[in-house]
């Protein structure tokens, strides 16, 4: 057993024939992942805000020329001589995502997954996530986990790590756009942040995903003494101390995309953003706090992507990097999250400043919250190990 992930490493001590290990790896499913922990949201936003400490130290990679990149993605054409290629559907895509994390993590790992906005008709996930974790030194396989629940609690805990450091200490009331799983991770994450929370405004499509939203928020929250199903966007933000938007969709005239307007937003509103969205003229002011997950993150997209980028990557983030571009935001303006957890920047400044995040997503992520399942899930006694070899053939 090799120390190099302290101790924790899937690797084993046997050897094979000409004296060359074994290697053994474990495989977490679904239900491994739930019983190793994937779902402690309180212990997953305290392990996103370790690993921005470490963005903002610089103790991490990911892909790309400046190691920022959000990873490498397979799409198809719109037209191709070859009939059986799939056709470019929304949210057709494959997509490898690596990274590696320093600090106690020392781990290395790739999400992949394909996604198909068509899958929903299958009764399946639009995006179904595999997650494979490495031992850095050696590039042995230590894990193969299912990804969802993994990708689905880094994601909404994200806005939780925001709301803590950015929203109003005294935050009561939240407005969520859109019921489905992103929305349901970042409001336990944002409970977890701001435990004062006794509010909920929420607007949906559809009266089976709202009926099966506000029945679990009930059940999961019953400090929740309001839950209110709203008609307009415009509800959703009106009053809420904290506001987020969840929905899927798909990336393309920015112009379509949900918005939110400065009137309708109280002094001192925190906005969450994992999903697409827009901001009016009023927002785009100097005077509106502008905050991203990791800049570099952006820059990446920006190098990577044809302009404007936010027609082509959602994230308000994105059209942040446009505003910079076009001379109407300062670059310096731009705020990364990591030095506002790392103490090297100011939080929340007073209790009427609006602050915006944009959640972009990375792998860095994946590898922080899926390094602490996989521990658990060793220390445990979780999940099915399988064999790479005794030896290998060829070495």
């Amino acid at each position: 057993m090799t120390t190099k992930d302290q101790g924790a490493v899937f690797l084993s001590g046997a050897t094979g024939e000409q004296g060359l290990p074994r290697i053994d790896f474990l495989y977490l499913s679904e239900q491994d992942m739930l019983r190793a922990g994937v779902a402690d949201m309180a212990g997953c936003v305290d392990t996103m805000e370790e690993m921005f400490a470490l963005l903002h130290a610089g103790d991490y990679r990911m892909a790309g020329p400046n190691s920022d990149s959000h990873g490498a993605m397979v799409s198809f054409p719109a037209d191709s001589p070859f009939p059986a290629m799939p056709r470019p559907t929304p949210d057709r895509r494959f997509m490898a995502m690596p990274a590696y994390l320093g600090g106690r993590f020392g781990t290395t790992g790739m999400k992949w997954y394909g996604s198909n906005i068509a899958n929903r008709e299958k009764d399946l996930p639009r995006s179904i996530l595999m997650f494979m974790l490495n031992d850095t030194d050696t590039g042995a396989p230590l894990a193969l986990m299912s990804g969802n629940l993994l990708s689905a609690y880094r994601t909404g805990a994200i806005p939780g790590v925001g709301a803590r450091h950015l929203a109003r200490a005294d935050a009561r009331s939240i407005g969520i756009l859109g019921p489905g799983v992103m929305a349901r991770t970042v409001l336990s994450a944002c409970i977890v942040a701001r435990p004062g929370i006794d509010t909920l405004r929420i607007k949906g499509r559809g009266p089976a995903s709202l009926e099966a939203f506000c029945a679990w928020a009930r059940e999961a929250y019953p400090q929740l003494r309001e839950i209110a199903v709203v008609e307009r966007d415009e509800d959703v933000v009106r009053d809420s101390d904290i506001v987020s938007y969840c929905t899927s969709g798909v990336a393309g005239d920015a112009g379509n995309y949900p918005i939110v307007r400065r009137e309708w937003l109280k002094p001192g509103a925190f906005l969450a953003m994992p999903s697409l969205c827009d901001i009016d003229a009023g927002l785009e002011r100097p005077d509106v706090r502008k905050v991203v997950d990791n800049i570099g993150l952006y820059e990446a997209w920006y190098e990577e992507i044809p302009h404007p980028l936010h027609n082509t990557v959602p994230m308000i983030g994105c059209k942040f990097m446009d505003m910079i571009a076009d001379g109407r935001m300062a670059k310096d303006a731009l705020e990364d999250i990591g030095r506002i957890v790392a103490g090297d920047a100011d939080g929340r400044r007073d209790d009427d400043e609006i602050i915006i995040l944009s959640v972009g997503g990375m792998p860095v992520e994946d590898v922080a919250w899926g390094t602490v399942v996989y521990r658990n899930a060793v220390r445990d006694g979780i999940g099915v190990t399988l064999n790479l070899w005794d030896r290998p053939v060829l070495a």
